[in-house]
């Protein structure tokens, strides 16, 4: 028994969890009155590393059963690459020395591109485009 009826209907239900997620963390997590500071340091980066990695097997599991794999593969690259990036900047933080606000926010910026569902969306377009130009 297949779990969706198309990939279509795969693809909007991963996109559809990936907003939930995001929204969710900006919605409680990065407010306006910054409520969110009064977490301990440790929390909030398991907070966002563990959104981080649920956006990723999320849309590792909607796109992976797309017909191209290297789109899959591209992803799997994007999310592991900047998991990596942003982990051992925080444990160079956290063990070793505080950096930079500048490195700081380079870190936010990775983590904001892993999260969005921008990446998801240009995945999908991608995979439906490349697959319309084989069609014809």
């Amino acid at each position: 028994m297949k779990l969706y009826k198309s990939d279509k209907v795969r693809f909007v239900f991963g996109l559809i969890f990936i907003v939930a997620i995001y929204s969710w963390y900006y919605l409680f997590f990065i407010t306006e009155d910054q409520s969110w500071m009064e977490l301990p340091k440790l929390t909030f980066h398991l907070i966002r590393f563990g959104t981080t990695v649920v956006v990723y097997f999320v849309g590792t599991f909607h796109l992976g059963k797309l017909e191209d794999s290297w789109m899959s593969k591209i992803w799997h690259i994007v999310h592991i690459g900047g998991l990596i990036i942003i982990t051992s900047m925080g444990l160079f933080d956290w063990f070793i020395l505080e950096i930079s606000r500048t490195a700081k926010n380079f870190a936010h910026t990775i983590q904001e591109l892993l999260i969005s569902p921008v990446l998801y969306v240009a995945m999908g377009i991608l995979n439906n485009v490349l697959h319309r130009a084989k069609t014809k």
